[in-house]
């Protein structure tokens, strides 16, 4: 009786934790099936099934809604004003995400560098990429995409008509791709594979590099390719430089605007030089200040470092992908003695 007991109650918590909800009687679903049915011919009948059995995913929406979201049991330590960087560095820039980088690279060597020689970004980005967004592909994501999108797209949230987009995009290339949405797994935000492509993305950047007839950016050589082309149509320079340090009078930064969307004349910036010697780059550079718990790191950030930002709008982002991507190939190369160009 005490072990019946306790499996109810386990079954309870389990229901309580996936809610299973029909959304076909919600108005807004109802026009954007109709949507879908007129302007993309969908079947009417596939999408009420689709529909008519979605896990509300309440993890993901409390990302975006405070309502959903799950007191902690712990609250989060005290920080100090200043140090954003220093957090950001500890968790993305671990030795060992570089040691796995490393092995990454040498894992898919060729790749690598066919992907190089046809699209021009230099593979310890790619890595970097991957090691970020799905720590090489180990944590692709534990979220169903569709019933994520679909969640995030009909419940309350400050980025629902976003999310609306991009549910459609997953039904658009599920169509095109041929599979089910419904096997797909995804982040909280709905983004897929390897390289945590959002469904508009993938539509608009994968690419069939192994040549199967399908665009997977769940397989290796399709995802490396396919950030690369993301990478290149976003207009990455073959060659170019991407970030450097830089000196300036005092400990804290506040004389220009910094981050991405700022460009200057390097003429114009005065008393602010390259850190590490001569730095061969003409055009207008970014800003890029990281708040360190004791002063600011300045550095300059050219037109490939503004292309790393179009993943991922975020200066702290790209600047984690540049600092991963160049001790990869530091430890690649010492290790391997290969140029991997």
């Amino acid at each position: 009786m005490k072990q019946i007991k306790l499996l109810l109650m386990l079954l309870l918590f389990l229901t309580t934790v996936i809610e299973a909800k029909d959304y076909n009687n919600r108005r807004e679903v109802k026009n954007f099936i109709n949507m879908m049915v007129k302007k993309h011919h969908f079947k009417r009948a596939e999408l009420k099934k689709l529909f008519s059995n979605v896990k509300f995913q309440r993890g993901a929406l409390g990302m975006f809604n405070p309502k959903y979201r799950k007191k902690p049991k712990h609250p989060p330590k005290h920080y100090s004003k200043h140090g954003s960087w220093d957090r950001y560095e500890k968790i993305l820039l671990k030795e060992s995400k570089v040691i796995k980088g490393v092995e990454y690279l040498r894992k898919h060597r060729s790749i690598f560098k066919e992907v190089y020689r046809r699209y021009g970004v230099p593979p310890e980005y790619i890595t970097a990429i991957i090691g970020i967004e799905s720590h090489y592909g180990y944590n692709r994501g534990k979220f169903p995409a569709f019933d994520t999108l679909t969640t995030l797209a009909f419940e309350p949230n400050r980025r629902k008509k976003y999310f609306k987009f991009e549910l459609k995009e997953l039904l658009l290339l599920s169509k095109k791709e041929g599979f089910n949405p419904k096997n797909v797994k995804s982040s909280f935000a709905g983004a897929i594979g390897l390289g945590q492509f959002m469904p508009s993305s993938y539509d608009a950047f994968a690419v069939d590099f192994n040549r199967d007839g399908r665009r997977s950016i769940q397989t290796t050589s399709d995802a490396i390719a396919s950030i690369a082309n993301y990478f290149k149509k976003n207009g990455w320079r073959r060659g170019e430089v991407v970030a450097t340090r830089v000196s300036y009078k005092g400990n804290r930064f506040n004389r220009r605007k910094t981050g991405y969307r700022h460009k200057y004349y390097r003429s114009s910036l005065f008393g602010i030089t390259p850190k590490y010697g001569t730095w061969r780059y003409g055009g207008k550079v970014r800003l890029i200040k990281l708040d360190r718990h004791n002063y600011d790191e300045l550095w300059y950030g050219a037109k490939n470092f503004y292309v790393i930002t179009r993943y991922n709008h975020s200066s702290y982002y790209a600047m984690a992908v540049h600092q991963l991507a160049q001790r990869i190939r530091k430890m690649y190369q010492k290790k391997y003695g290969d140029n991997l160009r």
